[in-house]
């Protein structure tokens, strides 16, 4: 278990005509993969990948994504966005996933602190451009550390919302023009769970308070019984992605 969070050192990258060719082959062959499938494009992706592939979590539920994704690949990078905004039960997953799995975890962090944000757009971004403030410490750094991989692994679900209902195992992710693998695609929340409980996966504490869905803390309200599960995020701004897999 790694406890160093500097980028490692990955080889260059295959041209995009591979790469494509690459994730036509993987979603041909995973297209009616259910949710027992999980593991198995896990072992193709590591078999096909290897260093140039990286786990993105956010320590909520999909901490289930980095120990199916370990298996396949010992010490593979996870990428965790630390935005400076994170719940204490966010940072307190992260320390304990690190602990227990057999993983080499990226702190990606945005080009300003906080505070420097602060003095350079005002305080508190998120309330008056909460898509400007994600884009800044979400989006652009994550862009810049993916820059040096091959494919990229998601916590992506369809019953998430309706934008992501369609995802499939495998995908070419245009925006960042790489292979995009989301295994968990056709698992229920309760799957999530019952994995986690099954193979001593840490998961945050916060899923069983009231959010289903964690980002910053800002930003993420609980969600009432009934209620849609990303509705705690943005609350009344109507926005319910960051922009990462958009």
């Amino acid at each position: 278990m790694s406890h160093t969070t500097s980028l490692t050192s990955v080889p260059t990258r295959r041209s995009e005509d591979e790469l494509r060719a690459i994730a036509a082959e993987g979603a041909a062959r995973f297209a009616d993969g259910g949710s027992e499938a999980a593991a198995e494009v896990l072992a193709w992706a590591a078999e096909q990948f290897g260093d140039r592939l990286a786990v993105a979590c956010s320590m909520a539920g999909d901490t289930v994504v980095v120990d199916l994704a370990a298996t396949a690949r010992p010490g593979v990078d996870v990428l965790f966005l630390d935005t400076g905004y994170h719940f204490a039960e966010t940072l307190g997953t992260r320390a304990a996933l690190e602990a227990v799995k057999d993983v080499h975890i990226v702190d990606v962090k945005p080009e300003q602190t906080v505070a420097e944000q602060d003095s350079l757009y005002g305080k508190d971004l998120f309330v008056r451009d909460p898509g400007q403030c994600c884009q800044l410490r979400k989006v652009i750094p994550l862009e810049r550390t993916l820059a040096g991989y091959e494919a990229w692994v998601t916590g992506v679900r369809r019953e998430d919302n309706a934008l992501r209902a369609n995802a499939q195992l495998v995908e070419w992710d245009e925006t960042h023009r790489m292979v995009k693998i989301n295994p968990v695609a056709p698992w229920s929340f309760d799957e999530l769970l019952e994995h986690a409980e099954n193979n001593k996966v840490p998961v945050n504490p916060l899923l069983a308070d009231g959010y289903p869905s964690i980002g910053c803390k800002p930003c993420t309200r609980r969600v009432a019984e009934g209620e849609d599960p990303r509705a705690g995020r943005w609350a009344g701004l109507g926005k319910t992605e960051c922009g990462i897999h958009l």
